[in-house]
């Protein structure tokens, strides 16, 4: 990748734009404050041509210097260290000679060009370092020095004033550049969140949906396996539903990639029913009364506590009810071996993934044992939805 100051003017970003600006007009000061304080004394300088050349070639050096120190340190920014120390070093030279020579030199506005020069020489560049003892060693410097020149406390005032205006407007450029480069970075940021939080969105749809239809898959290919064995004739019905449940599966990792899908929790209850029939394992659903806003949600809830039956238990019998707020889904095999097989992983990404899902919509999931052989999934879902949910954990935590 070019440099900024390599590329035209619609090839770089916002904040490269503004970077560029900031430098520019930064250097644009210097330059044009001497050069003007320089022009207009000679033009009014009645002495020689060594008086006329040591204004010239005096306020070109330090002003010279001045731009060297600028640019060094403008180029490392934000973090200006390794300090350009032999320029600086060259620069404070300069500007001391400069200073007591034309002190010595000249009387009147002259005089006060030389001083000029030499503040705005060093405060514009220095002034760029973010130290607040530097800061004030700047102003007071350049108080001192208008102060000595002139003779008289209202050079002093008027010495502090030009190194502050010089120091302000230093730091408020280089401020405002900060704050651009901060926000455009905090865009950048965001913008790959998003790109982040997509992928994860769509990480998680395809655990839960492919993962509970090849699920399916499995189970219904091992029966059909096991009735071809014995020479049973259903065995081609069960390939025919592991075709459609194939088909099935690839409708919804299109929509999916597509971004269409939602989740509903009577598809999800009915597609459960289903699955867990043909698994050989008996539902009991008591769902009526739950909220329609809480359905989505609902819905992961189910899709992915059968998905865990079917892969991790040996049941029998899945129940799930709604009741106070509360959706359980509890199977009775978790016992013995299948216990040992890991009946219910309440550390499971699939769940931890889902505790994610729910705890910004107010609602909370547990997962674990529920009497000698049974094993429980609690999605607490209470309120009238999501937003009321989310509202009253907010107000209990303040």
């Amino acid at each position: 990748m070019r440099a900024p100051g390599t590329r035209r003017w619609g090839e770089l970003t916002s904040a490269e734009r503004v970077g560029l600006y900031t430098r520019q007009s930064l250097y644009f000061v210097l330059l044009s404050f001497n050069t003007g304080l320089l022009l207009s004394a000679a033009v009014e300088l009645d002495g020689g041509g060594g008086e006329l050349a040591l204004l010239a070639g005096g306020g070109a050096v330090v002003t010279a210097l001045g731009f060297a120190v600028m640019h060094a340190l403008l180029r490392r920014y934000p973090e200006p260290r390794p300090l350009p120390w032999a320029l600086i070093a060259a620069l404070l030279v300069a500007v001391a000679a400069f200073s007591v020579a034309g002190v010595a030199a000249f009387e009147g506005p002259a005089r006060g060009t030389v001083v000029s020069v030499a503040v705005a020489s060093i405060v514009l560049p220095l002034g760029l370092l973010p130290d607040p003892r530097l800061s004030a060693a700047l102003v007071a410097g350049s108080g001192a020095l208008v102060g000595v020149s002139g003779g008289a406390l209202v050079n002093l005032g008027a010495g502090l004033l030009l190194g502050a205006a010089l120091l302000f407007t230093a730091r408020a450029s280089m401020w405002m550049y900060g704050i651009v480069t901060e926000l455009d970075a905090a865009r950048s940021a965001q913008a790959q969140l998003a790109v982040v939080e997509e992928r994860l969105r769509f990480s998680r749809d395809v655990h839960d949906v492919l993962g509970r239809r090849l699920s399916t898959i499995a189970v219904q290919a091992e029966l059909a396996a096991t009735l071809a064995g014995r020479g049973d004739e259903r065995a081609a019905e069960r390939m025919l539903e592991v075709r459609a449940v194939a088909h099935e599966a690839l409708r919804e990792a299109r929509e999916l990639a597509r971004g269409y899908r939602s989740t509903d929790v009577e598809q999800e209850l009915e597609g459960a029913r289903s699955l867990l029939r043909s698994a050989g394992i008996d539902v009991r659903l008591d769902v009526d009364a739950m909220p329609r806003a809480w359905h989505e949600a609902a819905g992961w809830v189910v899709r992915e506590s059968v998905t865990n039956v079917l892969r991790h238990s040996r049941a029998g019998v899945v129940e799930i009810v709604w009741a106070g707020g509360e959706l359980r889904i509890v199977n009775d095999g978790a016992s013995g071996a299948a216990a040992a097989d890991g009946a219910g992983p309440a550390d499971g990404s699939g769940l931890r993934g889902l505790r994610e899902r729910l705890a910004p919509l107010g609602a909370s999931l547990t997962a674990g044992p529920d009497g000698a052989d049974r094993w429980a999934v609690a999605a607490r879902i209470p309120g009238t939805g999501p937003l009321s949910a989310a509202a009253d954990r907010e107000g209990a935590e303040r």
